[in-house]
């Protein structure tokens, strides 16, 4: 019987040492996962305002190529103007009553 608890405690001993090596493992594991996690969003952040800035001289380009002279922009930019001078109108003479 002695013999019996000698080998369970050994395997017992045994399932705790794989254990904390399992542990110290996954532990590692985890810092690796979120510092890669840190280097990502940093990545997303970065890819983000480039691509703001790229909309931003997407629409600068728009607005230049409207007054430079292409139909398709002039003809957007003629309907917008119209509608603000509309809007502007109609603000006018509800102050004017």
């Amino acid at each position: 019987m002695n013999d019996n608890v000698l080998e369970m405690v050994d395997l017992l001993e045994n399932k705790l040492t794989r254990l904390i090596i399992k542990q110290e493992q996954l532990l590692e594991d985890n810092r690796l996962l979120k510092q890669t996690e840190q280097l990502l969003t940093r990545k997303i952040s970065e890819q983000d305002n480039f691509i703001k800035g790229l909309n931003k001289k997407n629409d600068s380009l728009k607005v230049a190529n409207a007054i430079v002279g292409s139909k398709e922009d002039k003809h957007l930019t003629k309907i917008k103007i119209n509608t603000l001078i509309r809007e502007i109108d109609k603000c006018i003479i509800q102050l004017s009553e």
